[in-house]
């Protein structure tokens, strides 16, 4: 075999495990119809051994509405399928440098000036923003700049009917010294912006973890949440019994409020990925 590289070689047998895995799980138990109370779909990075095109056939057919945090080059790839990208990457700063920091808005705003009307074109109704660090910033001058900043994101968001959404992650375990880890902080925040294309992405998985008290939570702040993450806690693997967060009760809360949105998966699976893909949506379809 002169012309197989170890790339081909390599790329034939990732290709050959994920059929073999989508064949394996062609039968996973889950419900006949979904009820679609709660609108699902599933974060890509949690299955980066199966091929993106893969994941949206096993998505589709399982009842989820999209694939969540996708590249921009990725954007059009969910369409085929019936799909959408429920929450793309574009430009929008990382988790480490964001916008409570002044100096950071020019690349962010160049990044979403860039990507957002790409994002518009394909569909993508959701995209993600970080405040960043403290890095010995306190938080209250780090909500002043992110206020800044977001004020200067509004029109870019706004013209083009996209929602913006800076996610709220926990600092205690995962993110060590990220400033928006509390949903006071994120409320705080969007309401000196006031804009219905400015919301929290609120991930249960971390804000457990930081402060617990789900249900009241997201009853009490449902106007500012705009996209919800899943994920096991302890651990943020699969939707079980091994883990502390009665998931159908969130989710009968986040029904309650009224959310039309997207909740997705974004827990790392320890057991046969897809075959646990198809137990939380089960769980979740309340």
């Amino acid at each position: 075999m002169p012309n197989l590289t170890r790339r081909k070689l390599l790329q034939t047998t990732a290709a050959t495990a994920a059929a073999t895995l989508l064949s394996h799980n062609s039968s996973a138990a889950t419900p006949e119809k979904l009820r679609n109370n709660i609108h699902q779909s599933v974060s890509r990075w949690c299955y980066k051994q199966i091929p993106l095109e893969d994941l949206c056939v096993y998505a589709a057919k399982i009842g989820l509405k999209g694939i969540d945090l996708l590249q921009p080059e990725e954007y059009e790839i969910p369409r085929r399928y019936g799909l959408l990208c429920t929450m793309g990457y574009a430009g929008g700063g990382e988790i480490k440098t964001g916008l409570n920091r002044i100096e950071n808005h020019a690349d962010i705003e160049a990044g979403l000036r860039k990507y957002v009307p790409i994002a518009a074109k394909a569909g993508v109704p959701n995209v993600i923003t970080f405040s960043g660090n403290r890095d010995g910033l306190s938080d209250e001058e780090g909500a002043r700049n992110t206020v800044i900043g977001l004020r200067r994101l509004r029109p870019i968001i706004e013209d083009h009917g996209l929602t913006l959404h800076l996610e709220l992650l926990n600092s205690k375990r995962n993110h060590i010294g990220y400033m928006a880890d509390h949903t006071a902080w994120g409320v705080r925040v969007l309401q000196e912006i006031d804009s219905p294309h400015i919301k929290l992405l609120y991930d249960i998985y971390h804000m457990q973890i930081m402060e617990g008290d789900l249900i009241e939570t997201i009853r009490t702040n449902a106007k500012y949440l705009g996209h919800y993450h899943t994920g096991g806690v302890p651990g943020r693997h699969e939707l079980d019994e091994t883990q502390e967060i009665n998931w159908p009760a969130v989710m009968r809360a986040i029904v309650a409020t009224g959310y039309t949105g997207y909740v997705a998966h974004e827990f790392v699976p320890v057991r046969d990925p897809l075959t646990s893909l198809s137990q939380a949506v089960a769980l979740c379809d309340v």
